[in-house]
């Protein structure tokens, strides 16, 4: 695969490159969390709980088809900039449209760049790439959920865990992209890395 992206003719190819990274970034800055939110009646997500515009902070309005409209509408963000981007140009491409999609959904113009953590998004990028390891992602993300009941723990230990998984299923740079996906997803749940060292990470449940 590292060699598909050295034989691109990058003088003419750089312009669609960007063309789909950004138009990828569009269709993840989507602020579903916020739109559901509004559709529900529970006002502005982003001044509840924690303030994100993710999954996890549209449950605690308690409009739990809200919740789960905003994950499936995240993960399929993702999924669709990863399949538009392959049907554009192959594989090199899907990657860059995965990146676009999933910095935009972290970081939304609209929003003054105040986006999710996107692990949903996340898991459709990976979807798209691969629907197995996405299964195995998914699986992962249960288990640490059931055994520690931490849904940030359990989102990190998946994210993680991914780039693994393409290695071993022989697939470099999809691995090197989800490695990348996997630095952000930390980086946005620093906080939660905070309480989780601390003790006072609420639980599942709690």
């Amino acid at each position: 695969m590292i060699e598909t992206i050295a034989l691109l003719r990058w003088e003419t190819a750089w312009p669609y490159a960007l063309g789909t990274i950004f138009i990828a970034y569009l269709i993840g800055s989507i602020p579903f969390g916020l739109i559901f939110g509004w559709l529900a009646g529970a006002g502005d997500v982003r001044k509840i709980g924690s303030g994100n515009i993710g999954a996890t902070n549209v449950l605690r309005t308690g409009k739990r088809w809200a919740a789960v409209a905003t994950l499936l509408c995240d993960a399929a963000k993702g999924f669709v900039a990863v399949d538009l981007g392959g049907q554009m140009g192959g594989q090199v491409f899907a990657m860059f449209a995965g990146l676009g999609a999933f910095i935009g959904h972290l970081y939304p113009v609209w929003l003054g760049f105040k986006g999710g953590k996107g692990v949903a998004t996340f898991i459709g990028i990976v979807f798209a790439l691969a629907w197995p390891i996405a299964i195995l992602t998914c699986v992962s993300w249960f288990t640490v959920a059931r055994t520690f009941r931490f849904s940030s723990l359990a989102a990190l230990v998946s994210a993680a865990a991914t780039p693994i998984y393409f290695l071993l299923l022989g697939t470099t740079m999809f691995a090197l992209l989800t490695f990348i996906l996997a630095i952000f997803i930390f980086v946005a749940h620093r906080a939660n890395v905070a309480r989780l060292l601390s003790g006072t990470e609420p639980r599942i449940g709690a």
